[in-house]
Parts: C-alpha cells; sequence; structure tokens
C-alpha cells in the first residue's frame, strides 16, 4: 500500500532523518546489531532512498538491494544513491514477494532493513516470511515499525492511509518473527506500545562453519 502524500512529507522531513541517523541507527546496534563491512544488506520500502545510504554509511555494508512498491519513490532514491555507483541496486517490487522484486534466493543476505514499511503491507506477514527466507544463517533483521495501538490513533487516522485489517501490536510481530525461526536479539517499544525497534538473527544451524 503506497503512502500518502501528508506521510510521505513527513518520513522525508528532517527531523525523521535526524531521527533515523542519530537515535535509530543506535538503538539498532545496541540491541544486538553490528557493522557490516563485506555484508550484502536489502532494504525491503526503500522510499527516497535515505535508509539505504545509512545502510552503506553508518552500517557499513559493501551493498544494498533497495526495493519499493512506488515507482517515483524508487526514482528518488536513485537521485540520492547514484554516488554510491554499483554498490546500490534499486527494484520497483513488492517486499512480501522478493523472488519477483529482486531475485532474492534462499540465504541471500546478510541484513534485512525495515524502516517502517511492513505495516503498510496488506499480507505483512507474507513480507516476514520472506525476510526469514532470505536472511543468511547469522543474517540480521532490522525493524523499526509503527503498530496498531498507533494506528489507532484518530490523527492518524485523518492523517494518513494504512491497511484497516489485521494489524498488528508489537507482541504480534514479534509473535510472527518467532514463527518463521528469527530470534529476537533486542527490541523496545515507544510512546505506549505505538513504536517498536529491534533487531533479529537467524541461526546457524548446528554443525555449521558459519
Amino acid at each position: 500500500m503506497l503512502m500518502n502524500k501528508a506521510e510521505t512529507v513527513l518520513v522525508n522531513s528532517p527531523p525523521r532523518r535526524w531521527l533515523q541517523r542519530f537515535y535509530e541507527v543506535r538503538v539498532l546496534l545496541r540491541f544486538g546489531g553490528r557493522l557490516l563491512p563485506g555484508a550484502r544488506a536489502l532494504e525491503i520500502g526503500c522510499g527516497s532512498g535515505y535508509g539505504s545510504q545509512l545502510v552503506l554509511e553508518r552500517f557499513g555494508a559493501t551493498s544494498v538491494d533497495a526495493v519499493d512498491l512506488d515507482p517515483v519513490m524508487i526514482e528518488r532514491a536513485r537521485r540520492r544513491l547514484a554516488r554510491f555507483g554499483d554498490r546500490v541496486r534499486l527494484v520497483q517490487g513488492s517486499a512480501s514477494d522478493l523472488r519477483a522484486a529482486v531475485g532474492a534466493e534462499d540465504g541471500g543476505y546478510d541484513a534485512v532493513f525495515d524502516f517502517a514499511i511492513v505495516h503498510h503491507i496488506p499480507h505483512w506477514r507474507a513480507a516476514v516470511a520472506e525476510v526469514a527466507r532470505v536472511l543468511a544463517p547469522g543474517g540480521r533483521f532490522y525493524f523499526e515499525e509503527v503498530t496498531a495501538h498507533a494506528l489507532a490513533r484518530p490523527t492518524y487516522q485523518r492523517l494518513f492511509d494504512h491497511p484497516s485489517e489485521d494489524r498488528f501490536t508489537a507482541e504480534q510481530f514479534l509473535d510472527e518473527l518467532a514463527r518463521h525461526g528469527l530470534v529476537v536479539l533486542g527490541s523496545t517499544t515507544r510512546i505506549c506500545g505505538d513504536y517498536l525497534l529491534g533487531v533479529a538473527a537467524k541461526p546457524v544451524p548446528a554443525g555449521s562453519d558459519r
């Protein structure tokens, strides 16, 4: 589900950028995230590309594949990330079918980033399943999400467009990660449970040399 104009302005605003760079990155690193030299990363719902920029600059990933449903956002991201050259691949497509979107193989990524996009996806459980599928053993899923608690607020309902069914609480989101074999290393909620931040890992099979 595409963001409406009001939310597009909000998520691309300077305060939101500051929050991502100077707060959310630190929280994600504290909750089991790690720097990613040599890593292949994926950002789902990349928007204008600022999240992918952080994945390269602050987390140190070697390359990023970034997918978004909105072709306008893909073009904005292309302009923002042009200076990174072939370290970035931008693709229009759905996070609920990453094989079709980016040709993602099982275990193809060392890290997947979700900067508040899964709550926009009507079939969000399919997106979580795809994250688990494409993560390599030992890989990390970095997530920052808006919960059903926030989406039920009158201000959210007046200003923004979101799926009206099967919204998730923080607990339901974490449970869905566990259902797909991801182990939550650390998480936190903010503003009465409105926002969820955390990191989950895909376990390394016993006997593996990873």
